[in-house]
């Protein structure tokens, strides 16, 4: 049998050389704040996929500016190869601008995507054609905490998705959605679970052990 197009796919970066963290949570469980104690302490490239989208639909001459802007709306997932463009082209961009740090030596970088893959089709699609993503950092709290999260970051957000209505509609999308990608990473030993109920110190020092568990554990494959 003919082998399928997919089987002769390259990644565009090495996984030897590029860390990818995945760093997955419900809208509200803590994962911009924590990425960004991350970023501090390990020199990692932060990208939101949400906040690159909100980028790009406001973007003059983008081509996907009101399709991104109907998704976020009514709180469904933007198409994945948009997505999955927007990320590759910013580490492209980090990757040129050669960070300094140890992490970024010699064709290194070091990755924190934020909030994507948020369905098995854009998880299976970045892996096979961008990067192979070595972990899934995973902040598990309650739906009561997300929301009242979510509604007093709406008081100066100036999201328009920080509402009840599409919080709501977010939960399902990503009880729907996101959580068959946990559990298919889950099966392959790449999640680190961190309880982000508590308080944002307590998280930091548990996702900051994960982290520290993830390289030292590349340290030895390399």
């Amino acid at each position: 049998m003919p082998a399928s197009p997919i089987d002769n796919t390259t990644p565009t970066f090495d996984s030897s050389k590029i860390t990818v963290i995945y760093v997955l949570g419900g809208p509200g469980a803590g994962k911009g704040t924590q990425c960004a104690n991350l970023v501090k302490d390990f020199g990692f490239c932060h990208l939101s996929a949400g906040d690159l989208l909100r980028a790009e639909q406001t973007r003059e001459g983008s081509q996907y500016g009101e399709l991104i802007r109907t998704c976020i709306k009514e709180g469904t997932i933007v198409p994945m190869e948009v997505t999955i463009k927007l990320l590759e082209n910013a580490m492209k961009a980090e990757l040129e601008r050669k960070p300094e740090g140890e992490g970024w030596a010699d064709g290194k970088g070091r990755f924190l995507i934020d909030g994507f893959p948020r369905k098995m089709d854009q998880a299976v699609k970045f892996d096979e054609t961008v990067c192979l993503s070595t972990k899934v950092l995973f902040f598990t709290t309650t739906e009561e905490v997300m929301l009242s999260r979510l509604l007093e970051r709406g008081k100066t957000s100036g999201r328009e998705d920080d509402n009840v209505e599409s919080i709501k509609k977010r939960f399902r999308t990503y009880a729907n959605d996101t959580m068959p990608v946990i559990q298919y990473y889950a099966s392959q030993g790449k999640v680190a679970e961190v309880d982000s109920t508590v308080a944002i110190e307590e998280v930091h020092k548990a996702a900051r052990e994960v982290v520290l568990k993830i390289f030292a554990e590349k340290q030895q494959t390399a």
